[in-house]
């Protein structure tokens, strides 16, 4: 019997009206409580916490989530409908910092028990508490099967030692999805542990400096003979090394969103700019050069758009997408590295200042191709499967 494709999978109508309400909600949203001070909280290298318990009040930070953890449920394109809604906030640190619950979170919701669901899960969708995930270590960012932090199992509590760097909202995360090895070296020995940010011996770094994603809070993070409840352990001991395999699919998948929207954007205010800015007795889209600048840029990001919705679309009929996601990223971060390269030329030097949204599209795009797998990762990945 062969797989049974979704209806959506199959004709790719990806988009409703009740996936148009969503958006409308979450432009709202934006409009009113992120855009007039976006700038800011860029200068400032975070946004105001109070502003989790909005997004939780009026439902954003709940999309895609179950009914019994506060959730509103449906499927993947009402998260990206919410997503790409977001992203016009001009800020990626602002939607990464917002949004470090659907990396955080999904491990929970997949492994973990009721009561884990209802203790970390509820309260970080109602905008409680914030959550972050903890891999990557100083000593290695994609060699995630070698991480040294080490949990040793001490009656009814895990002993951790060690540290996590560049964790997205590490500043002032309540608790962290943390991958800790609990065995032998390799993957085999990796576990999960949801560590709560006021145990004894845990403590973080001032907020690192970035290129971009300068309103994400980002920290490194130090366990000090931190004593975490055996309660806390998501899943089966020794197996955490495939719920952060799990993982990945969905924040690629996040990433993928994000370059398509950050090109986007950038294209947009390139088309804008060109058709106002004057030079030698004409606008710039006078120039056919510009023009057909103008019409690679566009055609790109449609391309990314439309592969990352099927990609998209797959996933949520079931299919495996370890691939193709992987694909997705790679196509739309390259995308958006040309995007963004092509909107500041075309801007000249005014493309270079503070103040342009460019600039910061620019900045915010390097971190795409880096996190969550780097492009070169996923190139591995992709031969392996081919």
């Amino acid at each position: 019997m062969g797989i049974k494709y979704s209806t959506r999978a199959d004709c790719q109508q990806y988009f409703t009206k009740a996936h148009d309400m969503v958006r409308r909600s979450v432009k709202e949203f934006v409009d009113k409580e992120v855009k007039p001070f976006i700038d800011e909280w860029e200068e400032a290298g975070t946004f105001p916490r109070e502003i989790y318990k909005k997004a939780g009040d009026v439902g954003i930070l709940g999309i895609g989530y179950p009914d019994e953890c506060g959730g509103t449920p449906g499927d993947i394109f009402f998260t990206i409908a919410a997503s790409e809604e977001l992203m016009r906030s001009g800020s990626g640190g602002f939607v990464a910092g917002l949004g470090s619950l659907n990396i955080a979170l999904p491990p929970i919701l997949r492994r973990g028990s009721e009561e884990q669901k209802k203790k970390f899960v509820n309260p970080v969708v109602a905008g409680d508490r914030i959550a972050a995930l903890a891999i990557t270590e100083p000593g290695g960012g994609s060699d995630v099967s070698n991480l040294a932090t080490t949990a040793v199992r001490d009656g009814d509590h895990y002993i951790v030692n060690g540290s996590k760097t560049f964790i997205t909202s590490g500043t002032r995360a309540d608790q962290i999805t943390c991958a800790v090895r609990t065995g032998d070296p390799g993957a085999q020995g990796i576990s999960m542990l949801v560590i709560e940010s006021d145990t004894p011996g845990y403590s973080v770094s001032t907020p690192l400096k970035k290129t971009g994603w300068w309103a994400s809070d980002t920290a490194e993070i130090f366990f000090d003979d931190c004593r975490v409840p055996v309660s806390n352990l998501i899943g089966e001991e020794n197996q955490g090394f495939y719920a952060i395999m799990e993982n990945f699919q969905g924040e690629r998948l996040s990433l993928a969103i994000m370059a398509y929207m950050t090109a986007q954007m950038a294209f947009e205010e390139a088309q804008a700019y060109a058709k106002e800015r004057k030079a030698f007795g004409k606008t710039l889209t006078g120039f056919q050069i510009t023009r057909h600048k103008l019409v690679d840029m566009a055609t790109l990001v449609e391309v990314a758009k439309e592969y990352t919705w099927r990609v998209a679309a797959r996933i949520d009929a079931g299919i495996d997408q370890i691939k193709a996601v992987s694909m997705a990223k790679n196509f739309a971060c390259s995308v958006s590295d040309r995007v963004t390269y092509d909107a500041v030329q075309l801007f000249g030097g005014y493309g270079y200042m503070r103040g342009q949204l460019v600039e910061r599209l620019y900045r915010d795009n390097r971190i795409l191709s880096i996190g969550g797998g780097t492009t070169e990762i996923m190139k591995e990945i992709i031969s392996k499967l081919m």
